[in-house]
């Protein structure tokens, strides 16, 4: 049976951050009054001196889990392998700077680290006996552009079956689940001078049950023809190598991963009037997780709030306020519980 629980990673409300409207405790309190079961945090963003925060900060932290109830789920941490101008961190440099982040977690209560995309699959062995003597996974995040055609990603997947432990697995960003290609982003680059032509070419590939990305990857790695003939204006030729980044897979490709996947980033471009996210089914695919017994976090990541036009207020408190209300109420719906 599964038990699908709601997060929200706290990058979706980093313009509050920020800015300095809202602070940790603010952004802690906000999750308790939406009824947020668990929380993912950014260390390096949010926690003073991190991996090595002082005493008195993981004190206030766990003061802040105990007065909200808030679980928390998942560390968000970045290998930084550019961290000098002339040479690249050694496989020894790299290992060591995760060995912290799993100590960094495990100070502050987390069982879960998610590394971010194209971290080597050379860090995993090493790490090994780290994640067990202090309790804490690491798992990849599964990201589009990045995905299961990666060659970076399967050197991954494969070193993660051949080690076969449940500290290591991964995390799925539902942009891999686009069916359309999100509206605020759209309407952001035209307003920045983008052609409707491109837009209206990608929306025609997602029509079809297809993407830009695959479409690359069917022609050696080129833009289509057809792509090229519509990038017509200067914001068109500098949009256009991020427009493989909306990725259209079915959800079956998640079947033979299911025992691996520790997490998801529901990735959250725009919540509409009408209930559902403009660009992905997330009832249709919480339905497919229950079908699996999934047993775990789904996170809201908000990231329209990149593409807020100029002009338009801020709005991540409420677009993450009202996908928290629509999971709940596709969770009720699905796992028929008061608790969901």
């Amino acid at each position: 049976m599964s038990r699908i629980k709601t997060a929200v990673s706290l990058y979706s409300l980093q313009d509050e951050y920020l800015n300095h409207r809202m602070n940790l405790d603010d952004l802690m309190q906000f999750l308790k009054e939406n009824q947020v079961e668990g929380v993912e945090i950014l260390p390096d963003q949010m926690i003073k001196n991190a991996p090595h925060p002082s005493e008195e900060a993981v004190a206030h932290w766990q003061e802040l889990l105990a007065e909200t109830g808030i679980t928390p789920v998942i560390a968000d941490v970045f290998l930084n392998t550019n961290l000098y101008n002339n040479r690249s961190l050694t496989k020894r440099e790299c290992i060591d700077l995760l060995i912290e982040e799993i100590k960094q977690a495990h100070r502050l209560g987390f069982k879960l680290i998610r590394l971010v995309s194209m971290v080597p699959y050379w860090v995993c062995e090493p790490l090994l006996p780290y994640c067990q003597q202090y309790d804490v996974t690491i798992a990849l995040e599964i990201h589009a552009g990045m995905a299961f055609d990666e060659p970076e990603t399967l050197h991954f997947i494969e070193e993660m079956k051949r080690l076969d432990s449940p500290y290591i697995g991964l995390v799925i960003d539902t942009g891999i689940f686009c069916q359309k290609f999100p509206r605020v982003v759209v309407n952001y680059e035209l307003n920045n001078g983008a052609s409707p032509e491109m837009f209206a070419y990608l929306d025609e590939l997602f029509a079809q049950g297809t993407d830009l990305h695959r479409a690359m990857k069917e022609n050696n790695g080129e833009f289509p023809e057809a792509f090229k003939k519509v990038i017509k204006t200067k914001e068109d030729q500098m949009f256009s190598h991020l427009c493989d980044g909306y990725e259209n897979y079915p959800f079956s490709v998640l079947d033979e991963y299911m025992p691996y996947i520790k997490h998801f980033h529901f990735k959250m471009f725009e919540m509409t009037p009408e209930g559902p996210e403009y660009s992905m089914d997330y009832k249709a695919l919480l339905e497919y997780l229950h079908e699996k017994n999934y047993d775990g976090y789904v996170a809201t990541e908000y990231e329209g709030n990149r593409f807020t036009l100029p002009g338009t207020p801020m709005q991540e408190k409420e677009q993450v306020a009202a996908n928290q209300q629509y999971l709940r109420a596709c969770l009720k719906e699905i796992q028929g519980s008061e608790e969901a």
